[in-house]
């Protein structure tokens, strides 16, 4: 299964950058989480629904999926760079200018 068909079945969307760099830009119905508050901000996430994280290029990303695996949630994908993910069919970005 490949991403479009994962966030179209309901993936909730998680970017992993700054509150900053998310507020030039991010994908239409993105949750922001900056990395490093992401391990406080575990409680009010579901475990069991499909995840997909993104950042600016997806190095946090990267990082961002290993931690919410480790804390049981059970389908995690990285979605890389935010701006590529936002171009995927049906999946709606937006660029503050």
């Amino acid at each position: 299964m490949n991403l479009e068909d994962i966030i179209a079945k309901g993936a909730v969307i998680i970017d992993v950058r700054t509150k900053e760099e998310f507020d030039a830009g991010h994908i239409h119905g993105s949750f922001n989480i900056p990395l490093d508050e992401l391990g406080k901000n575990l409680n009010w996430l579901a475990v069991d629904v499909p995840t997909v994280v993104c950042c600016a290029s997806g190095s946090r990303s990267e990082t961002a999926k290993f931690i919410l695996q480790a804390n049981g949630f059970k389908e995690v994908y990285n979605g890389g760079a935010w701006d590529d993910l936002g171009s995927l069919k049906g999946i709606g970005s937006c660029k503050v200018k």
